[in-house]
């Protein structure tokens, strides 16, 4: 099992593929790597040129957090060092949830090094604007307290992408991490360039829909989907429009690098 140690921290970390471009994927909290590797791998398999890089956040999947790793800072610098030990040049970042809270903070502090945002389902602040949990489909037994497609498949990958993390995480080390949650980094502080995607669920009673809509104007390449049927795990509710905008993303971001190495060479 691979693991780096940065900012202290022996980090677990999956990886697959090769190429030129390089993508960081940040799972969400109390999951681990399997969230993302879940819902992007089935993209990648069909593209050439990608090089993902999974990483397991402190106290988190096989990332063991210290006992004095305390708040979002923290897990952000940790992401940072592993993110400069493992990747040498530029990357695309992806993010859901708490990670994509995270990605953002990254694009923040390195712009012009991040070729490329995805957001799925994304923390946007501490207060949220979220409706209650409606169960669109219900085929087998409840599951989970998010999810609102109740059927064998999104079973299935519950079962398989979210719970084993789930399993595995630290309990103390997540309470330590939500003693300051937000943490002092910068997330939006000039607009971003570059392109984007933000993808929501209609029905997430987690973190909503409305709040990305609040952020949008820092990200002028951003495309912005809110889909119905889909709550927090709205990759596996809505898994064919989410391939299809990881797709298009993907496209955008090999564009523009295309473009930037032609104005290079023409340079």
């Amino acid at each position: 099992m691979p693991f780096v140690h940065a900012a202290g921290v022996d980090v677990h970390y999956v990886e697959h593929g090769h190429g030129d471009h390089t993508a960081v994927l940040l799972h969400g909290f109390s999951p681990d790597h399997r969230l993302m590797t879940g819902c992007f791998e089935p993209v990648f398999a069909k593209r050439d040129g990608w090089r993902r890089v999974y990483l397991d956040l402190p106290g988190m999947g096989l990332t063991k957090a210290p006992a004095d790793l305390v708040g979002t800072d923290a897990v952000f610098a940790v992401v940072r060092a592993t993110i400069d030990a493992l990747v040498p040049g530029r990357y695309a970042v992806a993010g859901e949830s708490y990670g994509g809270y995270l990605a953002r903070g990254l694009v923040a502090a390195e712009p012009d090094r991040v070729t490329g945002m995805a957001l799925v389902c994304p923390v946007i602040g501490m207060e949220r604007d979220v409706d209650e949990r409606v169960v669109l489909v219900s085929e087998v037994e409840d599951f989970s307290e998010i999810a609102v497609v109740l059927t064998e498949e999104t079973r299935r990958r519950q079962a398989e992408e979210i719970d084993p993390g789930m399993a595995l995480a630290d309990p103390a080390a997540l309470d330590r991490i939500r003693s300051d949650y937000a943490g002092t980094m910068a997330l939006e502080p000039r607009p971003y360039a570059c392109p984007s995607v933000l993808i929501t669920g209609r029905q997430d009673n987690v973190t909503g829909y409305r709040d990305p809509y609040r952020i949008l104007e820092s990200y002028p390449r951003a495309t912005f989907a809110v889909l119905d049927r889909a709550g927090h795990n709205a990759h596996f509710e809505q898994p064919a429009l989410f391939d299809a905008l990881v797709h298009e993303w993907l496209d955008r971001v090999e564009e523009a690098l295309l473009h930037q190495g032609r104005e290079a060479v023409g340079a």
